[in-house]
């Protein structure tokens, strides 16, 4: 294939030439002859390397499309999310995702029965951490369990905490078939993921891997999950990643148990990644890393609330930090509602983790966040929350730094990938050049996505010849 008439990020025009799989010659635009070789004509539209989200969840995502949004952004109230349950046609399960307390409060069982009595809901709290059910949704639980329910159910408010694999075993689903999901993120440019399911197993990376034979999944992944992951075998399209670790708050693990697992992790040669969403999280993970010693590639994620002592010792330590700006438009109507003022300037840090020499990449940490990449780009440059307010205006990044965040290796966070000569063709055409697109990152329009040198989203088919 020859993609013809391109801009690169330099405003170079060139014609960008592919033999199976890869890159073999970018040229001056030039009308070369193009006989007996498919032609997508770029029209001057900026021609990128494809985006990875280095932090999602896909098989969530998957369940997410067959799912009730029940956020602060799509029910509001309380009214609104009895408006939107009470609405569901059909049968069988209501399954919502999404919720946040700023909605209704802490709903429970009596809550939703209120709402919906004749049928099973489950609503999934926004943290992905709880299930709130209803009295019949119990019920069917217990028949199919012949009420053998963990003790983390509590059958009064009808709410279950960190028992998914239970969940699934208990309605007999097996994993989601990903293709609606994984066009989506084709759609938005996206060529690859980071999974980060704290317990994907063997189990998991077989149906990741199989997904991706039968072309349900062309993204290419990266797996983060338990440690028994390490023994499975990664392949050109499917690497096994960093073990995370998932520390609560109100909750946190023995700390030489925490310790041993991120040495033992290491002896795997492979990296740890934290999920650290509050100060006190964030501090107990960088204590760890301390005392078990730390491997070129550790990460933290979210790092949600890092005042500067905690900034400057993720630097000190050289760690990366996996952001999600989108969080800042998504949820900052709400963080500026909740938090103390004094914590505002903390949230969802960049600029400061830029100048003090951090490595970081972009995630949206999907479906808990929007999957949109370039609505995440766009929040780190505007620093806007959904209703119009500043958060952290002084965090804010110029737009090539916020491409960037997805444009670094799965592989080397460190680096930066560019379009070259023998590169793998995973890559993102626009119908915008740079000039016009760094105005306004959130009106990206991906008008074609390679994956191996493949075709997996053309929003023109008139723009390929031959």
């Amino acid at each position: 294939m020859l993609i013809r008439n391109a801009r690169l990020l330099d405003g170079r025009a060139v014609d960008v030439h592919i033999v199976g799989d890869h890159v073999v010659a970018i040229s001056p635009h030039d009308l070369a002859s193009t006989k007996g070789v498919a032609v997508l004509e770029a029209g001057g539209g900026l021609l990128l390397p494809g985006l990875h989200d280095h932090h999602v969840h896909v098989a969530a995502s998957a369940a997410a499309l067959a799912s009730v949004r029940c956020g602060p952004q799509e029910a509001v109230d309380a009214a609104g999310l009895a408006n939107l349950l009470s609405g569901v046609t059909g049968t069988g399960w209501i399954r919502g995702i999404g919720y946040h307390e700023s909605v209704a409060g802490e709903i429970d069982r009596a809550w939703i029965d209120a709402v919906v009595a004749d049928r099973p809901v489950r609503i999934q709290h926004r943290s992905g951490r709880m299930w709130i059910f209803n009295s019949l949704g119990l019920e069917h639980l217990c028949a199919a369990t012949d009420g053998a329910c963990p003790a983390a159910l509590d059958r009064r408010s009808g709410r279950l905490f960190d028992e998914d694999s239970w969940l699934r075993s208990a309605l007999g689903s097996g994993p989601p078939d990903f293709r609606a999901t994984a066009e989506r993120w084709a759609r938005w440019g996206v060529t690859g993921l980071t999974d980060m399911n704290p317990q994907n197993d063997r189990a998991a990376a077989d149906h990741f891997t199989s997904q991706q034979a039968g072309g349900s999944l062309p993204q290419s992944v990266v797996l983060a999950g338990l440690p028994e992951l390490a023994p499975v075998s990664s392949s050109a399209r499917l690497a096994i990643g960093p073990v995370k670790v998932h520390l609560h708050e109100w909750h946190l693990p023995d700390y030489a148990t925490v310790v041993d697992l991120i040495r033992a992790a290491h002896a795997q040669g492979r990296n740890i990644a934290v999920h650290c969403v509050t100060e006190t999280e964030c501090a107990f993970a960088l204590a760890a890393i301390t005392d078990a010693g730390k491997l070129p590639g550790d990460r933290i994620e979210h790092a949600s609330v890092a005042p500067d002592a905690l900034v400057t010792e993720i630097a000190r330590l050289d760690l990366a930090v996996v952001v999600q700006p989108n969080f800042v438009s998504e949820r900052g109507d709400g963080y500026l509602s909740a938090m103390p003022q004094e914590d505002w300037p903390h949230l969802y840090r960049l600029r400061a983790f830029r100048e003090a020499g951090v490595i970081m990449a972009g995630g949206t940490d999907a479906p808990f966040g929007d999957a949109n990449p370039w609505a995440a780009m766009a929040a780190a440059i505007s620093r806007r929350t959904a209703g119009g307010r500043s958060l952290g205006p002084q965090e804010a990044l110029s737009p090539e730094e916020a491409l960037d965040l997805f444009l670094a290796d799965p592989h080397d966070l460190s680096r930066v990938r560019h379009i070259a000569t023998g590169a793998v063709a995973d890559l993102c055409l626009l119908a915008q050049d740079w000039a016009a697109l760094r105005e306004d990152m959130g009106s990206a329009e991906v008008r074609a996505t390679l994956i191996g040198g493949q075709l997996v989203h053309l929003a023109d088919a008139a723009s390929v010849q031959g």
